[in-house]
């Protein structure tokens, strides 16, 4: 849905607009900034976001799953960093190793990177959905040197790690079955015990030989199938 098809009622619930009338909503994953979500609260000519919306979650009539604040995490500097913080708050090893993660704010990552950008994916620290990136192997010259400037301006923003080979599957497009690159975004739900949900979200990157599968990006997805 849009911010403008839920509205904040007098009961400080949050309802969506349906053809058969008002139907309350109790949990939101939001796609907007914080400063969007709701004008009331932030900034105030904002049109994305649902009036009323914080004095909602405030109340306890709806949860945010990724609630205001949250998006810290978003910054992709942190991603380096996981498999010490699960050392540090955890006292044990990752069970599955990160992707190897050269921060260009170092002088020695940076170096590596600069001369290496036609193997690595160059990512800006802040942004999201597939924008701003560059994939080493499928870039032109000129954009690595664009790209180089960029890192060189600003190496904070800048994160690279290698290029993955992503597996592929049947996918139909223009009336054939074609093969395309896909990964699969799984979930993990907290509260009084944690578990990882079956199946997840398996996004497929629809132009041939992309890597880029984000929605935002003309990517798509597939059902998950579990097989047990």
């Amino acid at each position: 849905v849009e911010g403008s098809d839920l509205f904040v009622s007098d009961d400080d619930c949050v309802y969506m607009r349906t053809v058969d009338g008002p139907v309350q909503v109790d949990v939101i994953y939001r796609r907007i900034d914080d400063d969007f979500i709701d004008p009331e609260a932030f900034q105030a000519d904002s049109q994305l976001g649902i009036a009323g919306l914080m004095r909602a979650w405030k109340g306890g009539n709806v949860a945010i799953a990724n609630a205001p604040g949250s998006g810290v995490a978003d910054d992709k500097v942190v991603y380096a960093y996981v498999p010490e913080i699960i050392r540090y708050y955890l006292g044990e090893e990752p069970l599955l190793a990160s992707v190897p993660t050269y921060l260009c704010m170092n002088k020695k990552d940076r170096d590596y990177v600069l001369a290496n950008l036609e193997k690595l994916v160059v990512k800006p620290a802040n942004e999201s959905g597939g924008y701003g990136l560059m994939v080493g192997p499928h870039a032109t010259q000129a954009t690595r040197k664009q790209f180089a400037k960029l890192i060189e301006a600003d190496p904070r923003n800048y994160i690279a790690q290698p290029t993955l080979a992503l597996s592929t599957a049947p996918t139909y497009i223009d009336d054939h079955v074609q093969p395309r690159h896909l990964d699969l975004r799984p979930f993990i739900l907290q509260g009084s015990k944690s578990w990882v949900t079956p199946g997840g979200l398996t996004r497929v990157a629809m132009n041939k030989g992309s890597l880029v599968v984000n929605s935002s990006q003309g990517g798509g997805s597939k059902d998950t199938w579990i097989v047990s």
